[in-house]
């Protein structure tokens, strides 16, 4: 199953690009606001199992909106790929090493990303989307209380992120734009494997990042375990999983994005993000 939103509202799609309005093939019994979805993950998931298939009707990829657009949480992972902590000169952690993107941040799957620092750097990462309260969940049981995966990017602002004497992730990681999420939101049954995944980005159709989610440090299950230990997550909280090798802070001379750029972003079974890169207005 594949959840996209256009126009505000929830859509049921396929792969093959047709669609329907779930409020309104349901007769209102479901609701079109997405992220009001997510609180009603089963009757979803039970409903869209008998959707007539000449309920769909053709859709147009450039009018998917953020599918997730108010989540009460987002948590974000550093270092989460292996050959990612061995490029930025860190061992890999024991434990997650977690942060907060403010759900502000979050844009859409096509939407431009308008920047005002010259240290603007992409990372590519695997969205995680719960579907249900999830408090004290073993690993062995985490898919179950996740509603799907999607692409994501973590665009961080690096002189931000290191300014004073501790880094600022969630500072850097939270400007305006600095989250799309999109194209769709897709259930795990979807894959033959959802704990190995390829992804990658683009700039300007030069590939910049292309790895698996096999290369994680800690797997889907592992983060979902570990921070419903510490607090509880809500249907429609997001887990951005960690970024891969290839950030534009280590290479040598570093690349960071400019006004003109684009930020092409995918996940192998999901889909694509195309953010334009434009240059913020002064107010």
């Amino acid at each position: 199953m594949r959840i996209g939103c256009i126009g505000g509202r929830a859509w049921l799609v396929t792969a093959e690009g047709q669609g329907v309005d779930i409020a309104a093939a349901s007769g209102g019994t479901l609701p079109g606001d997405p992220q009001a979805l997510y609180e009603k993950w089963d009757d979803v998931c039970a409903w869209a199992r008998d959707v007539p298939a000449d309920s769909y009707a053709p859709v147009d990829p450039a009018t998917f909106e953020l599918p997730v657009p108010r989540p009460r949480q987002v948590f974000a992972i550093g270092a989460n790929y292996r050959a990612h902590a061995a490029e930025a000169g860190v061992e890999p952690p024991e434990q997650p090493v977690i942060f907060t993107k403010f759900p502000s941040c979050l844009t859409g799957p096509n939407d431009a990303v308008a920047i005002r620092h010259a240290r603007v750097d992409w990372e590519v990462e695997l969205v995680v989307v719960m579907g249900r309260e999830a408090r004290d969940i073993r690993a062995a049981d985490a898919w179950d209380h996740v509603a799907g995966l999607s692409v994501g990017q973590d665009i961080s602002e690096r002189s931000i992120q290191r300014l004073g004497p501790m880094p600022q992730f969630s500072m850097a990681k939270s400007l305006p734009g600095f989250g799309p999420v999109g194209p769709v939101v897709v259930t795990p049954d979807e894959f033959d494997d959802p704990d190995d995944l390829g992804l990658g980005c683009a700039v300007n159709g030069v590939t910049m990042q292309q790895s698996r989610t096999g290369d994680f440090i800690f797997s889907v299950g592992a983060l979902v375990e570990y921070i419903s230990h510490l607090m509880p997550m809500y249907p429609g909280d997001l887990i951005f999983t960690g970024t891969p090798e290839g950030v534009g802070a280590t290479r040598k001379p570093p690349i960071f994005l400019k006004p003109g750029d684009v930020l092409t972003t995918w996940v192998d079974g999901i889909g694509t993000l195309t953010n334009p890169i434009t240059e913020e207005q002064s107010q």
